[in-house]
């Protein structure tokens, strides 16, 4: 059976939309918006300044909805037929790109990503995260590509509430001290082989230009610290996700999360990338890895993403964690690693962190 794989094109810079028109005019002239209200505010200035002469039309602006949904997907899929739209432009952050996407599809149209943060790598990855109607996770629904090109602004992000390229900073983590964990001590066929090389880039770029990047956004400057941590949060972990096998694609980090989010309130107050990256500790005190262990810390001490659980208001006490314990060890993350773990050990491990 023949394999394909395709990659995320993408544009990067304070101008990055001057790509636009050269880029899209070879999918036709039509094109229906699909974004969160913020973003579209910050973006489409610059897009539709950009958009002036390039014989691009735009039909309609949809304001996606609060989360990514299969009923909110159909709408909008019939509404772009109906408009006779030939592309789909999703801007915004992973949930109203993920809309984008799954709109795109269920019209049979190409779609074209503007991330206003940098927050995941949605805008470069060929699935969505799907939610039901009540707000809870329903399942990833599965692209035969990504979109076809990937426009990443930095004066937007760069514009952009620092704390998101933050949390993207500690998912970005979890993806490279995860494939590595989850794949140790494996012969893997070249498309993962690739992605497990590539996912240094998820922490190497961060570990030298994290913290300068932070104090960017921060100012609203669009540097190149800013623009090293946008690469590695939405491109670099973007081709990991396209290129990895599942069993891959995740481990201890990602599971804590999940436990963790079984907490009352937990999820609202917290964002996943911050909440990743402490199950990144979790994972290197897990597997015995204290030089590193030591190292994310500081980084993510410069960063102010909080390192212990009593820093998230979670108590290190077994009863109180039951629940977390159980989902972190049998969570889908845990399926595919290097050696049985226990809530004994991931206990431990969290005692440990909870010392430094």
């Amino acid at each position: 059976m023949a394999s394909t794989t395709f990659f995320a094109n993408y544009t990067i810079s304070p101008d990055a939309y001057e790509a636009v028109g050269p880029v899209c005019r070879a999918y036709g002239s039509r094109v229906m918006v699909i974004g969160g209200v913020k973003a579209m505010q910050a973006a489409c200035p610059e897009l539709d300044k950009a958009l002036e002469g390039s014989g691009l039309e735009i039909l309609a602006r949809e304001v996606y909805g609060a989360d990514c949904t299969f009923a909110r997907m159909e709408i909008l899929a019939d509404e772009a037929k109906r408009l006779g739209a030939e592309m789909i432009f999703g801007i915004g952050g992973g949930r109203a790109l993920d809309t984008a996407k799954g709109t795109a599809a269920r019209a049979g149209l190409p779609v074209f990503t503007f991330p206003t943060i940098a927050a995941t790598c949605a805008g470069t990855t060929a699935l969505s995260v799907v939610y039901r109607e009540d707000g809870s996770f329903e399942r990833f629904d599965y692209f035969d590509r990504p979109a076809r090109h990937c426009f990443i602004h930095t004066g937007i992000i760069a514009a952009a509430p620092a704390k998101y390229l933050r949390a993207g900073m500690g998912d970005t983590l979890g993806k490279y001290y995860e494939c590595q964990f989850s794949s140790r001590g494996e012969s893997l066929p070249h498309s993962s082989a690739l992605a497990r090389s590539v996912s240094i880039m998820c922490r190497t770029p961060l570990l030298e230009y994290g913290a300068q990047a932070l104090a960017d956004c921060r100012a609203h400057r669009a540097t190149h610290a800013l623009e090293e941590a946008v690469l590695a949060n939405i491109v670099s972990t973007g081709l990991v996700s396209l290129l990895v096998d599942e069993n891959y694609n995740g481990a201890v980090a990602h599971s804590v999360y999940y436990g963790l989010v079984l907490l009352p309130g937990f999820e609202a107050a917290y964002l996943h990338g911050d909440v990743v990256a402490y199950g990144v500790l979790v994972q290197l005190a897990l597997d015995g890895e204290t030089e590193e262990l030591h190292r994310i810390k500081a980084f993510m001490g410069e960063l102010g993403i909080p390192s212990t659980l009593g820093e998230m208001g979670v108590p290190l006490d077994r009863g109180a964690l039951a629940a977390v314990l159980t989902e972190t060890v049998n969570g889908p993350d845990m399926e595919h690693i290097p050696y049985p773990v226990t809530e004994e050990m991931i206990f431990a491990a969290m005692e440990q962190v909870e010392a430094l």
